[in-house]
């Protein structure tokens, strides 16, 4: 049974955003790749809202049964976290929401999924992601390509669900009902279409 899996390499001008599903063994096959845009002029709320709403869509398109996000980690420049910070409690409520299971992953637990070496550079994890994806270039933006890996570390090493609330990250009744008529739905477009 396929597993798709959403990455998230949350920011706030540029949300970068990848799809893939599984291909048995070590092999992925990528669904889908680009960035949520935000204006850097618009207020914080704005923007805010720009990203959320980008995400549903991407959400509600792809229907995913697990999404990834990068772990926000601790830099000098405090606003690029705290932006960093927001869009990525953003992806997690968006997904909690509707019942799908929430994974965290560092920088260095990425590079070091994708390429073996946890101080790889973006150019290698790039290259990398061609290679084992079978991509004629890597996903452009930058942030895309990072969503990208941000994935196929799920894919490969996924620890599992982040707990959600006191109870372990228990789904209600209605988010599992969403989750699962979601990929139900998903499954029976990819299936219909696979017909033609």
């Amino acid at each position: 049974m396929s597993l798709r899996v959403l990455g998230v390499d949350p920011g706030l001008t540029r949300c970068g955003i990848g799809v893939l599903d599984s291909a048995g063994g070590r092999r992925a096959t990528l669904v889908a790749a680009g960035v949520v845009r935000s204006v850097s002029e618009d207020a914080i709320d704005a923007r805010l809202l720009a990203i959320s709403r980008g995400l549903r869509a991407a959400i509600e398109e792809h229907a995913p049964d697990v999404v990834a996000v990068e772990r926000v980690f601790s830099q000098n420049n405090t606003s690029t976290v705290m932006g960093t910070a927001q869009v990525s409690g953003i992806a997690i409520l968006l997904a909690a929401e509707r019942g799908i299971p929430i994974a965290m992953h560092t920088p260095s637990e990425v590079k070091a999924a994708v390429t073996g070496y946890g101080r790889a550079d973006k150019k290698q994890i790039q290259t990398v992601l061609v290679k084992l994806l079978g991509l004629e270039a890597p996903p452009k933006p930058a942030d895309a390509a990072d969503a990208v890996a941000i994935a196929l570390t799920q894919l490969w090493r996924g620890p599992g669900p982040v707990r959600l609330d006191s109870t372990g990250g228990a789904r209600t009744s209605a988010q599992t009902r969403w989750a699962e008529a979601e990929r139900a739905a998903r499954r029976a477009r990819e299936s219909s279409t696979s017909r033609f």
